[in-house]
């Protein structure tokens, strides 16, 4: 049996492809530099390196990479909404504006939430509340299936609002149901941010099947494998006395870690870090968990 293939040639004349030495948009180049999240002693887990000097020499970058989409997942309770909360009321406090696209939470309930995460943090609510705007996808629920429509909102938003920093909270409901063309609909919102400049965060969902150390999440690898820079949130349960033991904790308490699973924007800690989230919903990261071993 012979099979034949026929090919079919299509002349490009609707758009005009270029291909060039990055020499020529050395002057398009962004400067890379810290952007403070708000969460202690995450910021110093991210560095560059300086080579003034002849020897490379390992630089803090003293927060985010700028202009970086980070992606945080996590089962639930592990601090994730927290940590987008942290970020936004801290840009908003140094006098950024904010976007915060709330899939999940209607607008009023995500403002009473950053209002107490604002009063343990000992910002000033009222001085900072203009700076923060609320996309409310639970009030316009179309755009949930429409991304076109939704990137198109963001983008006049930022434009129109000089927004700096984005947050999605989740992106997960932005395809449940349809976790197939998860990939087409993150990779649509990355781009947008990309053009921006933005440095984002995009929470997502872990499901009951995935390792909780992975950065898989709902949507599978596609999620991890645009964004620029992976954290993993995950839980421990204090459940036999060995780990109460290497934890200093009593049994049935939770321990909470945290990982950065990869950055293509900068160096970054490969360690997993023990985290806390105090009484009052604050979230800080704390030492290595190899430092346990050795007490």
């Amino acid at each position: 049996m012979v099979i034949r293939f026929m090919v079919v040639e299509r002349e490009i004349t609707a758009v005009s492809i270029e291909v060039f030495p990055l020499s020529k948009i050395k002057e398009e180049i962004p400067r890379l530099f810290g952007v403070p999240s708000g969460i202690p002693g995450l910021d110093e887990l991210f560095f560059t390196f300086d080579c003034s000097s002849g020897e490379p020499k390992k630089v803090p970058l003293g927060g985010f990479p700028s202009s970086a989409v980070i992606h945080i997942t996590g089962v639930p309770d592990t601090g994730k909404s927290l940590m987008g909360e942290q970020f936004a009321l801290t840009q908003a406090s140094r006098g950024y504006k904010v976007l915060f696209v709330s899939v999940e939470i209607p607008a009023p309930f995500l403002a009473q939430s950053l209002k107490e995460r604002a009063k343990s943090l000992g910002i000033d609510w009222e001085r900072i509340e203009e700076n923060i705007y609320a996309l409310d996808i639970t009030r316009y629920p179309e755009l949930r299936d429409n991304t076109l429509k939704l990137g198109k909102v963001i983008s006049e938003t930022i434009e129109n609002s000089n927004i700096k920093s984005t947050i999605i909270d989740s992106i997960t409901g932005l395809y449940e149901g349809k976790e197939m063309i998860a990939r087409t609909i993150v990779r649509k919102l990355y781009e947008i941010m990309k053009r921006y400049f933005q440095t984002a965060i995009f929470i997502s969902q872990k499901r009951s099947s995935h390792e909780e150390e992975s950065a898989e999440a709902a949507g599978g690898y596609a999620v991890p494998h645009i964004l620029d820079c992976n954290i993993v949130l995950s839980k421990i349960l204090i459940s036999n006395k060995t780990l109460a033991n290497l934890y200093n904790k009593a049994l049935g308490d939770i321990v909470y870690t945290i990982r950065i699973d990869g950055c293509r924007m900068c160096g970054h800690d490969r360690n997993v870090h023990l985290l806390e989230i105090d009484e009052r919903g604050i979230v800080r990261v704390l030492g290595p968990i190899s430092e346990l071993g050795r007490r």
